[in-house]
């Protein structure tokens, strides 16, 4: 499956980049959607070509992406994609947005790529095969005090685009502030692109307190082939778990005993 997520999100992020050459000569047309994070043409076709390709690879297959939907639910394998994750950057011509794939048998994800078109970088793993970026082998970071340590999130960690009044996430905000205050560099280099410089030993800790599936799958083989340790909020080792904190091995524990409550 190594190979195979590699080149669907090779494929999908080359239509995706097409769309982006565009946006840097004229715009596109934004529409919202129901809870409000923007969406284009771009979106849509860069998952449609997906699609197409799955359809023509592993017909048998069921398909989870942000844009069209579920077909095959209840296939017992199934790809899960982000055709674009970081559409807000995608239309202000920002180059930090990816493409991400995933393969999961039930809820256990086997292979993801990330693919970073734009900037030219590509991170694709599969259980027991490694990390590999653009190529070659990649690890975390040995960083292991966080007083000299790179933590990133986005927006600044609270709801991905999305309004929320949830005391939970509010709790989350509050305990990501101390967490960067005790860091060495905390930055908003969001989305997909932070667990990119996670995996490949740029950054320490990336951290989103709410993920959809599209968002994640591909981050738990990406991180954890890489040397790295990738849970949700509760400390479970998922990369389903509607939230996510990606570190290396070293501050771990450190990070989420701030993090996670009785952690």
């Amino acid at each position: 499956m190594l190979g195979a997520v590699e080149e669907l999100a090779r494929h999908a992020g080359a239509v995706a980049l097409t769309y982006f050459d565009e946006v840097r000569r004229s715009g596109l047309t934004v529409d919202q959607k129901g809870d409000g994070s923007p969406v284009t043409a771009a979106d849509r076709g860069a998952e449609l070509a997906a699609r197409e390709w799955i359809e023509r690879h592993f017909p048998h297959d069921g398909v989870l992406g942000e844009e069209l939907g579920a077909v095959r639910p209840d296939a017992s394998r199934r790809w899960i994609i982000d055709p674009i994750d970081g559409t807000k950057a995608f239309i202000r011509g920002v180059p930090l947005w990816a493409t991400l794939v995933a393969v999961a048998e039930g809820d256990h994800v086997i292979a993801g790529a990330l693919n970073c078109a734009a900037v030219g970088e590509l991170v694709v793993a599969a259980r027991g095969k490694g990390a590999w970026w653009n190529g070659t082998r990649c690890r975390v970071s040995s960083v292991a005090d966080l007083s000299i340590a790179t933590v990133l999130a986005t927006e600044p960690v609270a709801h991905r685009g999305r309004v929320t009044d949830s005391p939970e996430i509010a709790a989350r905000v509050d305990r990501w502030r101390e967490l960067a205050e005790r860091a060495a560099v905390a930055r908003i280099w969001g989305d997909a692109y932070g667990y990119l410089l996670v995996a490949t030993g740029r950054a320490d800790v990336m951290v989103d307190a709410v993920m959809n599936p599209w968002d994640s799958a591909c981050l738990g083989p990406i991180i954890e082939e890489a040397g790295g340790v990738l849970t949700d909020w509760d400390g479970i080792h998922t990369a389903l778990g509607g939230s996510t904190i990606a570190t290396n091995r070293d501050l771990a524990d450190a990070v989420r005993s701030i993090l996670i409550p009785g952690a």
